[in-house]
């Protein structure tokens, strides 16, 4: 049996233990919207099925039904991966043949994210006024305004909640000078766990894809390859390219970043960590290496496209760095890896990326375990790790476009 025919098998699996969604927890009632871990992540996998293969479409309305069945949030909290930016997102991803059974529930909810984002923009912007630094709920792509930004690009990327999100993204990119110091405008007030730390004093800057400022990159370059632009939008991706620069660290198996910096490694010039870590999506040099590739097509600068293309393709042949990658998830595990290279692949200069998503899909494959200890949801769980194998085992880029969540196409 050869290998996608495999991966075809585990998707098997997975789509079965996964088909029909359990009670709502009766504490959490909300999680069923999270996209991370919940109904709506689940159903990203079931639209992907019946779109790709023509599966029939009953699981997918079921897990959609399950992931709106209480009141959708959409407070100042709701997100990308939670509330109604989440079952947004999910919609958006439904097949045309059956888009009209869910036209009028998406037109509501867009109007409440439209608002949440002007809202969410207005207050942010009243902090860069204030001077005050931001936490990653402000800006990140899981809760913060480049997950709204990453719905708003696939749904309505004419739109002026949109411009407002990039207009803002532009403003984070700018130097911000708290108590006469100068930081980066995405220094956050806490530590990496949302916390406070002895460790972090002053708080710290992140270079991750789902928390630091490589999902703002994301955003910004996927909008400007589309021809989406505001005022300064050129200026921010390069801001941000050449902190990533500065940054940069290099070993004999190629360049990598440090995950975060605290204002001692800011005050010194060089980061805390003296070695790379896993390079998943979520935090390492795979999510970063695709930001600043896709940084390169949008500013149509071929040196820096091949740089970032280079990073990936040693990263991800480095057995030092793979060996860290214990688990088969879309966050920090093979599944997010997979789809990130693939997606890469398919837009590089650089031969010797073409290559690699079969490798890795084979390794993706081999750590795939249904009914294993992983949970059932999209970012860490079973769904998101058999979308990645639908992709290997179809050798296509999804239907849906489900990756979109990832900003990484």
């Amino acid at each position: 049996m050869n290998a996608p025919t495999t991966a075809a098998s585990l998707l098997e699996q997975y789509t079965d233990r996964l088909a029909d969604p359990p009670a709502p927890p009766p504490d959490e009632p909300w999680a069923v919207q999270s996209l991370a871990e919940g109904a709506a992540g689940i159903s990203l996998l079931h639209i992907e099925m019946a779109a790709r293969y023509g599966r029939p479409w009953h699981p997918a309305h079921r897990w959609i039904t399950a992931a709106a069945a209480g009141s959708v949030s959409a407070a100042d909290t709701a997100g990308l991966f939670l509330g109604a930016p989440a079952i947004g997102f999910v919609l958006a991803t439904v097949p045309p043949a059956y888009q009209h059974l869910y036209a009028p529930a998406h037109r509501t909810l867009h109007q409440h994210i439209t608002a949440l984002a002007h809202r969410r923009v207005e207050a942010a912007r009243t902090r860069i006024s204030n001077r005050g630094l931001p936490t990653f709920a402000e800006y990140d792509l899981f809760y913060g305004l480049t997950g709204i930004g990453a719905y708003l690009l696939r749904a309505d990327p004419g739109g002026a909640a949109l411009e407002c999100v990039l207009g803002y993204l532009v403003d984070l990119t700018r130097l911000l000078a708290p108590g006469g110091h100068s930081l980066p405008g995405w220094w956050v007030r806490h530590d990496p766990a949302r916390g406070e730390s002895p460790l972090f004093p002053g708080g710290h800057a992140n270079f991750g894809a789902a928390h630091g400022i490589t999902g703002p990159l994301l955003l910004l370059a996927q909008a400007l390859r589309r021809g989406i632009t505001v005022e300064g939008h050129r200026e921010a991706v390069l801001a941000v390219c050449e902190h990533l620069d500065a940054w940069c660290q290099y070993a004999p198996s190629g360049p990598w970043w440090p995950e975060h910096i605290s204002r001692r490694d800011l005050e010194g010039g060089r980061p805390h960590h003296d070695a790379p870590a896993r390079p998943s999506w979520c935090y390492g040099t795979t999510g970063i290496a695709r930001a600043g590739q896709l940084a390169g097509i949008a500013l149509r600068a071929p040196d820096l496209q091949a740089f970032y293309e280079d990073a990936l393709y040693r990263a991800l042949t480095d057995p030092a760095q793979l060996a860290h990658v214990t688990d088969a998830g879309l966050c920090h595990g093979w599944a997010g890896i997979y789809q990130t290279a693939y997606r890469a692949a398919a837009d590089a200069r650089d031969p010797r990326l073409h290559a690699l998503p079969n490798r890795l899909g084979k390794t993706l494959a081999g750590h795939a375990r249904p009914g294993g200890p992983a949970p059932s949801g999209l970012i860490n769980g079973e769904a998101g790790t058999a979308l990645a194998l639908a992709t290997y085992a179809s050798q296509q880029a999804p239907t849906t476009g489900w990756d979109a969540c990832l900003l990484i196409n």
